[in-house]
């Protein structure tokens, strides 16, 4: 198969694979909204990490066996897990309190954060059109706030500290890069989420700090309690769910460029209305669809930029036409 062709062909397998992530993960984050008024968030976040880690297991035996656990980089592994377990509790703590649609929205600024990040993690410049880009998307984030409404409380505030914890782990990969296949991955971020949830757990799962008024300060402080059969299949669903997705996503990235995927992950903004308007009755107000659409086309315009830029760089060291494959 010609080198173009191979190239295509890896370019769609991966935009699948977000896709489909995107999709696995809006329904996860659905079940565990649905499920945040009964349970705290570090036992559902404990029942999914076991089923997702057993289901990662077997994958990982069909993708070759498990010595595909040994890896080289272990303390890079959990560091990568840790900042994944950051954005998630931050992300469902306020996903107690906030319509899905709008705290995913707040969430997709991460890529101006890794642009952000990207000047001293990587030593990158942030030009005219990339400063513009994240303009752009700080007043989309300020629109959905609505400072000096009842709307904004610092609950709304965790889906950014979500997506900074999320980016700082991009930054993370790219920095070190990641060697390793996407069952692996997936491997070590589950087993952080099931040591950290079991260890929060412990700690005040006998919900001695809970009983207050607060929705998203009682989510994570509730104590424990034996799920109902039906909420215990959701739990398990949800395993289920995030172990194929972060598979998924994993792979996407394993497989095709950043830039030619990223984009794809913002298919999650209207399955998430969609899961928002099914379960609950949300609808986006015209407000926040305009905070929506400055965040989109802010984080767009930036995977844009890194397009042209990726591809000025590969113009700078490309081989002669003789070698060009």
């Amino acid at each position: 198969m010609p080198f173009t062709q191979r190239l295509m062909h890896t370019g769609t397998r991966g935009i699948v694979c977000i896709v489909g992530a995107a999709l696995l993960l809006t329904a996860n984050d659905s079940i565990i909204k649905w499920l945040s008024p009964i349970y705290p968030l570090h036992e559902i976040v404990l029942v999914r990490a076991v089923i997702a880690l057993t289901i990662t297991l077997f994958i990982l035996r069909l993708e070759g066996g498990l010595h595909l656990i040994r890896t080289r980089r272990p303390v890079l592994h959990f560091v990568r897990g840790l900042l994944i377990v950051i954005a998630n509790m931050a992300f469902f703590l306020g996903l107690a309190s906030l319509p899905i649609a709008e705290a995913t929205a707040l969430f997709f600024v991460n890529p101006l954060f890794i642009m952000l990040l990207s000047v001293p993690v990587l030593g990158e410049r942030i030009g005219f059109w990339r400063i513009l880009a994240m303009i752009a998307g700080l007043a989309g984030v300020i629109v959905m706030l609505r400072p000096g409404s009842e709307l904004l409380t610092w609950a709304s505030l965790l889906p950014l500290v979500a997506a900074f914890a999320y980016a700082s782990m991009q930054m993370l990969t790219r920095r070190l890069g990641v060697i390793d296949k996407a069952s692996t991955l997936s491997f070590y971020i589950q087993l952080t989420f099931v040591l950290v949830s079991a260890a929060i757990g412990l700690l005040i799962g006998d919900g001695r700090y809970g009983g207050g008024d607060n929705v998203t300060l009682e989510f994570l402080l509730r104590a424990w309690s034996w799920p109902s059969l039906f909420d215990a299949l959701l739990m398990g669903l949800c395993g289920s769910l995030v172990a194929f997705g972060g598979y998924l996503m994993s792979q996407a990235y394993r497989i095709s460029e950043a830039t030619a995927v990223a984009p794809f992950e913002y298919t999650s903004l209207p399955l998430a209305v969609f899961w928002g308007f099914v379960l609950w009755g949300d609808l986006p107000d015209t407000v926040a669809v305009l905070g929506i659409l400055l965040i989109v086309g802010s984080g767009l315009f930036a995977f844009y930029r890194e397009t042209v830029r990726a591809k000025r760089r590969a113009g700078r060291v490309s081989l002669p036409s003789d070698l060009q494959p």
